[in-house]
């Protein structure tokens, strides 16, 4: 057996592999270059082109994009109305911005427990927490597996819920044979460098409502219109209204044109992205120590993330020790996500631990993987090479 590079061996890698990155190539930049040499850097057409190219994708009507994707969300909690002391359902297994930005329109986050098998939020733990302050639904489609969204619509109706579908991990992904993107009342994509294309940062909501696209508008840019059919008055060609408290949350013609470009390999990224989790779920399908990502049979997942969970009763080590051995190999293993109210500033509003126990569990048991579209197939070896090594050394 290879000693392992933690205790002084030699590693699978020379370099660290991250578990995510973009891949930006002549025909991004030259697109960025062609917008910074044009009239508009910011508030111009690529905006619109880059709203339709999205909207188009997804089969959504309206499409409203934003500087990053927290943005978007603060946007779509706006346009859904809530406020001070409305509560909305969301899962703890999701970046930070899934609830904070029920907090920022001074909402109070509800977590619901996720399904032990897709790490989704399981529609009936969210059925269990629906009160008469219930305002909405956020629902995480967690690694890029969409959640249950027809379950989750149905109890929306059935309480007169909002449903918002934070998609920041699921560009490309099916449920039901539709694409993510059309089917909630809104829903939030995000460009980040490791997300399925990116704008550098970057965020939209899409919708088919008329309405929650025009209160999307508004709040990204001050609550600010000249919209002759909303204004006041009208005193001239220099005038304009603020009507909401709005953000500068606008995305740049920069990022927007990148966007743009992106889009145009979209296909081919997520296919790479498909063809690398089948492999790793080829080559650990007989490590009875592993458990690899489940798929329901409704979802084709878009694959932001590949995350093992690992069945520590029969290692010798525990995960972190598990995590620095990968990392040792240079394999740039990661862990999402903290249960959000596990973090200090939630457990001083008063969230305690042992809230979501299958959230808890995830956590306790989980590594990420490197996926991305730029890895070559030496970098999925290395990856495979460096697991089978870890678990020989470890686990009995």
């Amino acid at each position: 057996m290879d000693k392992l590079a933690i205790n002084g061996g030699q590693p699978i890698r020379n370099a660290m592999l991250p578990y995510g990155q973009q891949w930006i190539d002549g025909d991004d930049i030259s697109a960025v270059i062609a917008t910074l040499e044009s009239s508009f850097i910011t508030q111009g057409p690529a905006i619109q082109k880059f709203e339709q190219a999205i909207a188009d994708y997804v089969g959504a009507q309206y499409a409203v994009a934003f500087c990053n994707g927290t943005a978007a969300l603060h946007g779509a909690c706006f346009a859904a109305g809530i406020s001070t002391g409305d509560e909305v359902i969301t899962t703890p297994l999701t970046f930070l911005a899934s609830s904070n930005a029920v907090l920022y329109q001074g909402g109070v986050p509800i977590f619901a427990d996720i399904d032990e098998n897709t790490y989704n939020i399981s529609p009936n733990e969210v059925e269990k927490k629906i009160t008469n302050k219930t305002k909405a639904i956020i629902a995480v489609d967690f690694t890029g597996q969409p959640v249950e969204i027809d379950r989750i619509t149905s109890l929306a109706r059935k309480h007169n819920l909002v449903v918002i579908q934070d998609a920041a991990h699921s560009l490309g992904a099916e449920y039901k044979g539709v694409k993510v993107g059309s089917t909630a009342d809104m829903t939030m994509f995000s460009f980040h460098p490791v997300k399925h294309i990116t704008t550098g940062e970057g965020g939209i909501i899409t919708t088919d409502s008329k309405a929650y696209y025009d209160r999307l508008v508004l709040f990204r840019s001050h609550g600010m219109t000249k919209d002759d059919g909303i204004m006041t008055k009208n005193d001239g060609p220099w005038y304009y209204e603020m009507h909401e408290l709005g953000y500068n949350y606008r995305m740049t013609d920069l990022q927007a044109s990148l966007g743009v470009s992106q889009m145009s390999k979209l296909h081919d990224f997520i296919e790479k992205r498909r063809t690398i989790a089948m492999q790793y779920n080829e080559a650990f399908s007989g490590m009875e120590g592993i458990i690899t990502p489940f798929q329901h049979a409704d979802t084709n997942s878009s694959w932001h993330l590949y995350v093992l969970k690992f069945k520590l009763d029969r290692c010798s080590v525990g995960r972190r020790e598990l995590f620095d051995a990968l990392r040792a190999e240079n394999i740039g293993v990661h862990v999402h996500y903290i249960p959000v109210y596990l973090q200090p500033y939630y457990q001083n509003l008063g969230y305690p631990s042992g809230l979501c126990p299958n959230a808890e569990n995830y956590y306790d048991n989980a590594i990420t993987l490197p996926l991305f579209p730029k890895m070559t197939d030496q970098d999925v070896r290395d990856v495979i090479l460096a697991v089978k090594k870890v678990y020989a050394a470890y686990y009995f």
